[in-house]
């Protein structure tokens, strides 16, 4: 039997996960680190963090498990890791939620042009991608943007950290809005009308390809008896879809994480320009995705949890349960459509379907007797609304909806988000997501799956099903109506304030 790690880089930790040649979950490990905020609207996140958190989940599971055959590596996308000359880290990672980048968003867009923008990246000028918070840097830390030698994604840092190979794979460099990704290559275009130079960048590879082996001197610090190898690995959200099975276009992903994502493979020549949703390369090799994203997904319910939840945290701690299987049953105790009250969930502005840097998150409709589980629940729906805007861009047909992520364990959550999309949503057996896909990459990688289609069908099985209650749909279409309709009213006021 071979065993293969899936390590998951995310926003708040940094997971890894041993599984079997047939994809059971055998150990696992995870390290917490936090957001740095400097100031508001500011999120970052020291690379050192998330390397130390990796090597830390590593050296747990070699304990038990000191033989390896491979790894793959998923990250949290956009990220800015900038590194000099002899590699050390000029400053703390800009991460995906940060929301500084509105000057250099439409920087992008005059000297490039909103539509040329576009066609080469298959996605309008957006704040959060790496291009943006690199040109942050150039324009407002100009010592540090001289002395820029690596340019590389969360992941990717760690990956070279571990291996010696400067690499990245297409699924997350398409979100660093500087890939051509109808070419496969960075685009001298882009890069030359701001003066960027692409030896910076990390060498392209595909999500399975091999792209090195932990570093001799590493391994014994690290646990291994022998010498695994690295493949390219995935941004998060290709990782997670592969490691739910969301390979074929009849397939959909809901992902409830940090952010909130909605994902459908498509071909490449299924691509149009006037396609509203964000344009990707997948971890399949020649496969696309579309994908819409909210910034506030769990960052609500976290944020509703610290800022208004104290109860709820010290009676966990006693019951010895996480704060939020409390909060969930408080929100279970309000009723569909949380008393008329309305959140937004714009805490780090927002991305699809508005592209609004801007948008500030807001509760709306608050009464005397509103209560504390009205608006527990009105932050479940409001961020369902949010995944609602992003499914109804998508083609009109049938699809089959998966759903994953930290927020997918809460059944109320699952609920409000069948009966808003108004389909049966999908639970597979398999929970680790992220670290599942890039796992199922380094098994393609050592031959024991001859793509992913064949890992699906032997590692993919469902765990349950959430029916879509029929009486809840007119409530969820007023309240999503009243939700579109906030935003409008809502978005000059955004802009000035």
């Amino acid at each position: 039997m071979k065993y293969f790690l899936g390590i998951d880089i995310g926003t708040s930790s940094t997971k890894a996960v041993l599984f079997d040649e047939m994809g059971k979950s055998l150990l696992s490990s995870s390290e917490e680190y936090d957001i740095i905020s400097p100031q508001s609207g500011y999120s970052e996140e020291n690379p050192l963090d998330w390397l130390n958190a990796t090597i830390n989940s590593i050296k747990k599971i070699t304990k038990d498990y000191p033989i390896v055959e491979g790894i793959g590596l998923s990250g949290q996308m956009h990220g800015l890791v900038l590194l000099d000359k002899n590699d050390r880290i000029l400053r703390n990672s800009i991460i995906w939620c940060d929301n500084r980048t509105s000057k250099e968003k439409e920087e992008i867009e005059n000297k490039i042009g909103k539509r040329r923008i576009k066609e080469i990246t298959g996605n309008d000028a957006m704040a959060p991608f790496t291009l943006a918070k690199l040109l942050w840097v150039k324009n407002n830390e100009p010592e540090i943007y001289k002395q820029i030698n690596k340019v590389m994604l969360p992941k990717d840092y760690v990956k070279y950290m571990l291996t010696g190979s400067f690499s990245t794979e297409f699924s997350d460099a398409s979100g660093m809005q500087m890939l051509d990704i109808y070419h496969k290559c960075y685009s001298h275009e882009i890069l030359d009308a701001f003066d960027i130079k692409e030896e910076i960048f990390p060498k392209l590879t595909e999500s399975s390809d091999v792209c090195g082996y932990i570093k001799p001197e590493l391994l014994e610090a690290l646990g291994f008896k022998n010498k695994p190898f690295v493949v390219g690995g995935a941004g998060d959200q290709a990782a997670a879809a592969l490691g739910n099975g969301i390979i074929q276009p009849h397939d959909i992903s809901v992902v409830l994480g940090s952010s909130g994502v909605v994902f459908n493979p498509i071909l490449k020549e299924d691509i149009k320009l006037d396609l509203p949703v964000q344009v990707f390369m997948h971890a399949i090799k020649n496969t696309y995705h579309i994908m819409g994203v909210t910034n506030g997904c769990g960052l609500s319910y976290k944020w509703f949890k610290e800022k208004l939840c104290d109860y709820e945290i010290e009676a966990a701690k006693k019951l010895n349960e996480p704060a939020y299987v409390l909060i969930n049953k408080l929100a279970a105790n309000a009723k569909a459509g949380s008393s008329g009250l309305i959140y937004l969930p714009y805490l780090n502005g927002e991305r699809t379907p508005h592209n609004d840097p801007y948008a500030q998150g807001s509760l709306v409709g608050i009464r005397q007797y509103t209560s504390k589980a009205d608006i527990a629940r009105s932050i479940l729906e409001g961020v369902s609304y949010s995944i609602r805007d992003c499914y109804s861009l998508l083609k009109k047909g049938s699809y089959n909806v998966y759903i994953s992520g930290g927020g997918a364990k809460g059944e109320l959550w699952r609920q409000i988000i069948a009966d808003n999309l108004k389909c049966d949503i999908y639970r597979i057996k398999q929970q680790e997501g992220g670290a599942l896909g890039v796992a199922i990459l380094a098994m393609i990688a050592a031959g024991l799956y001859k793509d992913a289609n064949e890992a699906k069908k032997k590692i993919i099985e469902i765990k349950d099903i959430t029916k879509a209650k029929e009486e809840n749909y007119n409530i969820y279409d007023k309240g999503y109506n009243a939700y579109k309709a906030l935003y409008l009213s809502l978005k000059d006021y955004f802009k000035n304030y």
